[in-house]
């Protein structure tokens, strides 16, 4: 007669607390499975996401252009410490250009389609394109202005427009949309909040401090609690 061994590997679950013990024994009972295997697919799921490249979408909204500048020199030494693809798509702000240029970032606009008189969503998917196409299959790192100009000369509407349009087919790595300042409150309302919608996060730049700006649809009844 043989002998079967069953070889069970036990997770040691450290810091929780009673109420998240209770709540995972509740839960459990509920589904028919053990603590064990809830806790394990959630390890499975959190691990599976470490493995994947993520592809985030920032909004940076800036005051001036030495305080960009400033930021720019020190995003340029920590992206070349992660090994990043450092890249940039221009404006018509030269003064940030050259700075960018003579970091050695990748210029997103060379090669790709000529600047648009009108067709800007065609014009900005060649750069995505032309991006990816010459990262090197290392993450992106990229800082795009071309907002500035495309709120300039068309509207905010039409700048959100693609950046929602972006969001169907992002680069792996980040892109921050950079928008000055005065263009950014020259807008209508209903725009900014649209602008912020179309974003996963957005930093206010100013004198080189970087400020996280959290934005939440609330009740009206919030305006009467403390």
């Amino acid at each position: 007669m043989g002998i079967i061994i069953i070889m069970v590997h036990d997770f040691i679950i450290r810091g929780f607390d009673d109420d998240i013990h209770s709540q995972l024994g509740d839960l459990s009972r509920q589904k028919g499975v053990s603590i064990n295997s809830i806790v394990k697919d959630a390890v499975d799921k959190w691990l599976k996401q470490q493995k994947e490249i993520p592809k985030r979408h920032y909004l940076l909204i800036y005051d001036n252009d030495e305080s960009m500048k400033s930021l720019l020199k020190s995003m340029d030494e920590l992206a070349q410490k992660g090994d990043w693809f450092r890249c940039f798509v221009r404006s018509s702000d030269y003064s940030i250009m050259d700075l960018l240029e003579r970091l050695d970032w990748f210029d997103g606009t060379k090669l790709s389609s000529k600047y648009p008189q009108k067709d800007f969503m065609k014009y900005c998917s060649s750069i995505v394109q032309n991006i990816s196409k010459n990262s090197g299959n290392k993450e992106v790192y990229c800082v795009d202005f071309l907002m500035n100009d495309i709120a300039t000369t068309t509207s905010m509407k039409e700048a959100i427009k693609i950046d929602r349009a972006y969001d169907e087919n992002k680069l792996e790595g980040i892109v921050f949309c950079a928008c000055r300042a005065n263009i950014f409150f020259d807008s209508p309302i209903a725009d900014m909040l649209d602008l912020f919608d179309s974003h996963e996060q957005i930093f206010i730049i100013k004198d080189g401090l970087v400020y996280k700006l959290h934005i939440s649809r609330e009740s009206v009844h919030k305006l009467f609690l403390n």
